[in-house]
């Protein structure tokens, strides 16, 4: 494991070879010849407004060339002051959409390159944050914002999905729960980790907080060994697009939120078809099928920890 100093050095030199590379993929890009551009504009998400449960978003879409600046401009917004002031810098921004591009093979393996480049650099400062620096997951924010401040850590994290000759590409929301199995072990671990800690947890003190915590172990360990336990998070809906390839009969569906950038090769005699993405109504949703799931009970609320009835 690299030590905390080491990973500062790595951090800022990682990130800013980052910025570099996206320059030169935007200078790229702007030198191919554009087919065709849509982005869709989602609400900024106010502060204070962060954990509001979304029933409802209103979409402004964007076609040709101010798609295409959109587009370019939200790959490089990596900072808080690339924000409006009264926006949230916790609640994720996307800008869903697709970037089109006539390329021949030479330009193609060029923009791959690059594309690849910037990838490789999010992926490494995601890794040098999260594991290299050996930093817990409480201070990481406090390490980040040190030597970057104000970098909207998702954004720099996320990384661009490029398409090969697609027939077609739409958009859809998706909104489901994260669950996962956890043993009784495993969380009694986190607690314990969380209990020895000594952090004050806004509104509570550091004592008040530890007292809480031991009260969550106490019931923990009431349970039977052998409870089946699990996190069921909601996620906050998000924009995703499907993507279909006639040729090979298929369709691949990815989370869109930043625009997919397609190529079409000379030699290709397809003529992209770009779908809308519509508002959401999250009353309005049809669930073509939906598993019965096993009944619930929520035992730690703060982790959306329940267990099997």
């Amino acid at each position: 494991m690299m030590n905390k100093y080491l990973s500062i050095e790595s951090l800022t030199t990682c990130f800013k070879k980052q910025e570099e590379k996206l320059s030169d993929l935007i200078a790229l890009l702007i030198s191919y010849q554009l087919i065709d551009a849509r982005v869709f504009e989602l609400p900024q998400i106010k502060k204070g407004e962060e954990h509001e449960q979304i029933t409802e978003i209103m979409v402004n879409p964007q076609q040709g060339n101010e798609a295409l600046n959109a587009g370019l401009r939200f790959y490089q917004k990596l900072f808080i002051h690339h924000n409006n002031p009264n926006i949230s810098s916790k609640a994720a921004s996307r800008l869903p959409g697709a970037l089109c591009f006539a390329v021949n093979h030479q330009q193609h393996k060029e923009a791959m390159e690059a594309i690849n480049e910037v990838n490789q650099l999010k992926i490494a400062l995601e890794n040098i944050v999260t594991k290299e620096s050996g930093i817990s997951k409480e201070q990481r924010f406090e390490f980040v914002h040190e030597h970057l401040r104000g970098l909207i850590t998702l954004n720099a994290y996320r990384t661009i999905t490029p398409l090969l000759n697609p027939d077609s590409i739409n958009f859809g929301w998706a909104n489901k729960n994260i669950i996962n199995k956890v043993t009784k072990q495993q969380v009694l671990e986190r607690l314990e980790k969380s209990y020895n800690a000594g952090r004050a947890v806004p509104p509570y003190s550091s004592e008040q907080w530890a007292a809480l915590v031991a009260l969550e172990i106490t019931d923990i360990k009431k349970l039977p060994d052998d409870v089946i336990l699990k996190i069921k998070r909601p996620v906050k809906v998000q924009p995703i697009t499907r993507v279909w390839y006639s040729e090979i009969q298929k369709q691949v569906q990815y989370a869109c939120p930043v625009p997919v950038i397609t190529f079409y090769t000379e030699d290709s005699e397809i003529k992209p078809k770009i779908g809308t993405l519509s508002n959401y109504n999250a009353n309005a949703i049809k669930h073509k099928h939906k598993p019965k799931a096993k009944p619930l009970e929520l035992v730690i609320p703060r982790l959306h920890l329940y267990k099997e009835i």
